[in-house]
């Protein structure tokens, strides 16, 4: 009987389960979305419990599609997740003390800046490779024990679990047998040190975090603990947080290698091989994930805030477009944008610029600008964007990106992976495969277990015009975009 594993990918908006092949091929999949909750301006957060019975009820769906297909059934579990989201629950109860606090949540940016202030940013950025913001797990689990009733006491006698949303999905899988993690996720708590991969007391102290709430931190492909599923068990054997699983799914294992993934924003990385790079250019950096025992390979990431979303602007504020895919033939309809300039800085700058402060601009109008040069300066944003951290990885990492491996729902706009690889000069690879993420950590629990894996479906390549006019287009683009982005920082 062929192999095949179940994948459990976690999102911030739904919880989804998937059957793979070891060439690839989604044999059964289901999806269930969950509430969102906005409690005050800033916070956002989840129900643990109604994440664990949608991700429940999604295995069970999967399971039963896969059923179906004697060669379907699973011989492992990997998972996959929204990563920094924080639950802090009772060992014995099993049950959350709190609503768990979303990655998007604000509500500990004071403390961080009190962080700032002290000088503490640059100690935390050496040992963890991440920028000292409330993104990241550490001040929400302060948060979550200085807030709820009798916490910090519970904690200290050792009553108390925490753990991103992997940890969790691992708690509830085994039965409170398992409290685990892997580097991919504990690297992003700011509690993780990154060069010695161990839970790091200067910074436990720094942010009051006790360390037996803490869990054990196991490699992203092995075996983790055995799951209890309808009578029997499986054993989940790969685990990463999302950007670094898309990373393993597009199969970008050599250092220089590099994902891009197009959604609302961006998330890009670049394998840094074992080197843990520090970021001169503000970029993260990350502990991509370990396999069994070999040392640790390492990513440099960075973060774009607006990408999809710039064209969901376009449409539902500016009534530019009546449906996403619109954009494509709107901005393919003129040759340029002829000086029209947008910096989607709609909710602050991400990597390299990191500044919350900035506002969106649209600049370089001219009584001849129509609609469809607005719509041709949005996919080159998009693109812009992705270049400014292109360039701040090849700067920080002294490696030459040979290629940009992309996923994600815009890269179906063959226009804007065009402008993409015209400004990056080197091609942009779509993948065969649509599931990068489910697909990487299924692939990480297939390397645990010995058993090879081919990447299905045909990838795409868009190769750059390297010709003489194409290239004094871009670079007036980039001139241009320069320009925007110092006007758009001045203002903040």
């Amino acid at each position: 009987m062929n192999s095949s594993i179940l994948a459990l990918d976690q999102g911030t908006t739904s919880s989804r389960a998937m059957v793979f092949s070891l060439s690839g091929e989604c044999l059964a999949v289901a999806q269930e979305e969950f509430t969102q909750h906005f409690p005050h301006p800033g916070w956002v957060e989840h129900d643990a419990e109604q994440i664990w019975h949608t991700q429940e009820k999604v295995m069970r769906a999967a399971l039963a599609q896969a059923g179906a297909q004697a060669a379907a059934k699973p011989t492992a579990i990997a998972i996959t997740n929204q990563r920094e989201t924080t639950v802090l629950w009772h060992r014995h109860s099993g049950k959350p003390l709190a609503p768990a606090i979303v990655w998007q949540d604000r509500r500990t940016a004071p403390v961080c800046a009190a962080l700032k202030a002290e000088g503490k940013a640059a100690m935390i950025q050496a040992k963890t490779g991440l920028v000292l913001d409330a993104y990241f797990s550490a001040t929400k689990l302060a948060w979550l024990l200085d807030h709820t009733p009798n916490a910090r006491a519970m904690a200290d006698a050792g009553e108390l679990a925490f753990g991103t949303i992997d940890t969790w999905l691992m708690w509830k899988l085994t039965q409170g047998r398992c409290h685990a993690t892997d580097p991919s996720n504990a690297s992003r708590t700011l509690l993780f040190n990154i060069h010695t991969q161990t839970w790091d007391e200067e910074l436990l102290a720094l942010f009051r975090i006790p360390r037996s709430v803490l869990p054990e931190v196991k490699p992203s492909s092995g075996f983790f603990a055995d799951a209890f599923v309808d009578g029997s068990t499986l054993p989940i054997m790969g685990l990463a947080g999302d950007q670094q699983a898309a990373l393993y799914g597009q199969s970008c294992l050599r250092a220089g290698e590099a994902k891009n993934t197009y959604g609302t924003g961006c998330f890009m990385l670049m394998n840094t091989g074992t080197q843990a790079v520090s970021s001169k250019n503000q970029l993260l950096t990350t502990t991509a994930w370990q396999i069994g025992n070999s040392p640790p390979q390492y990513a440099m990431e960075g973060s774009v805030f607006m990408a999809g979303a710039i064209v969901q602007w376009l449409r539902d504020n500016l009534g530019i477009i009546n449906t996403a895919s619109d954009i494509e033939a709107l901005a393919g309809s003129v040759p340029g944008s002829e000086g029209v300039c947008l910096v989607p800085a709609f909710v602050g700058l991400g990597a390299p610029h990191w500044n919350a402060d900035a506002r969106a601009m649209l600049c370089g109008l001219s009584r001849g600008s129509t609609r469809a040069h607005i719509a041709r300066a949005a996919l080159e944003a998009i693109a812009l964007q992705n270049l400014d951290v292109v360039n701040a990885m090849r700067s920080d990492s002294g490696l030459a990106l040979q290629s940009l491996r992309v996923d994600g729902g815009a890269t179906q706009n063959a226009l804007l992976m065009q402008i993409q690889a015209d400004l990056l000069e080197v091609p942009v690879v779509r993948a065969g495969n649509a599931e990068s993420t489910a697909w990487g950590a299924a692939k990480l629990a297939a390397t645990a277990l010995g058993l090879a894996t081919v990447d299905a479906g045909q990838a795409q390549h868009f190769y750059p015009d390297l010709g003489r006019a194409r290239q004094e287009q871009m670079n007036g683009l980039k001139t241009r975009w320069q320009e925007a982005i110092q006007a758009c920082l001045g203002l903040s």
